[in-house]
């Protein structure tokens, strides 16, 4: 069982992203608040949870958070600000998109970078600690994943309903074979080296 907080009888955000080492598609983020006294078995670091219980997850979270926010840094940002950076903004977003503003947040990992005037305590693999981080990168993980099986509709190259964006092998044959697309994050290496000359 997840910790439910790092301190008591305060109000505090979990906040978690997803799709840091994608070659295409939005970073996600969410921001979540769930009461003190919540607990739930099977909330768990996302990526330890299968595709199914993450999304039956979903409305659980949802339903019993005091409040929840999902926010994108587009693939534009990505390539602007750098990775890291556009990480910071989507979680900056889903935080200020709270219905009721955090009195100290949980991040994920261990670097935040903000121009929000809130303490915050950074946790080295939060989401396998506290339930609001856990709860973030489950409602993250399935936005993110649902986003990009819809691309994959329209570019069906890059097998995107299966790897999300990630470097599959199936990923990068299909930029290879077709090239790159508007939503490929232009600041990434797309293909090793060896490749890229084969071209």
């Amino acid at each position: 069982m997840l910790l439910p907080y790092l301190e008591a009888n305060r109000i505090e955000a979990g906040c978690d992203e997803v799709g840091r080492g994608c070659l295409a598609g939005p970073v996600v983020a969410a921001a979540v608040i769930l009461p003190s006294d919540y607990s739930n078995k099977w909330i768990n670091d996302s990526k330890k949870l299968g595709k199914n219980q993450r999304e039956n997850l979903i409305e659980e979270i949802k339903g019993n958070a005091i409040s929840w926010q999902i926010a994108e840094a587009t693939v534009e940002e990505i390539d602007e600000i750098n990775i890291a950076n556009a990480s910071f903004l989507a979680m900056k977003r889903a935080i200020l998109g709270l219905q009721i503003s955090p009195e100290h947040l949980l991040i994920d990992g261990n670097r935040w970078k903000s121009d929000l005037q809130l303490p915050f305590t950074c946790v080295i693999k939060g989401d396998g600690k506290y339930s609001s981080i856990a709860a973030a990168s489950i409602l993250a993980k399935v936005y993110r994943d649902e986003l990009m099986g819809k691309l994959a509709d329209e570019f069906p190259h890059y097998g995107w309903e299966r790897n999300a964006g990630y470097p599959t092998e199936l990923h990068r044959q299909g930029i290879k074979q077709t090239g790159s697309c508007i939503w490929h994050r232009k600041s990434f290496q797309l293909l090793p080296v060896q490749l890229e000359f084969e071209l």
